[in-house]
């Protein structure tokens, strides 16, 4: 069943300080679809890995924008 697959949500990032951190968790914590996330500040591109009910990238991108923060889709 399609449905019940979670879908992995790929983003490139400026998180880089805890507030940036904070800032995210704002964001994504409340969101009900989101299962799961992570950031890897040690990457060159601050990787933002969502593991999400839907493919909901937009919605993240616009969401992560509206905190003053970069975010953009990372191709497979």
């Amino acid at each position: 069943n399609l449905n019940n697959m979670t879908h992995i949500l790929i983003f490139k990032t400026n998180i880089e300080t805890d507030d940036h951190h904070h800032h995210l968790s704002t964001v994504l914590d409340p969101h009900p679809l989101i299962l799961n996330w992570h950031v890897d500040r040690e990457d060159v591109d601050k990787v933002l890995r969502i593991e999400s009910a839907q493919n909901i990238s937009h919605e993240i991108i616009s969401s992560i924008k509206q905190v003053g923060l970069h975010c953009e889709e990372l191709p497979d």
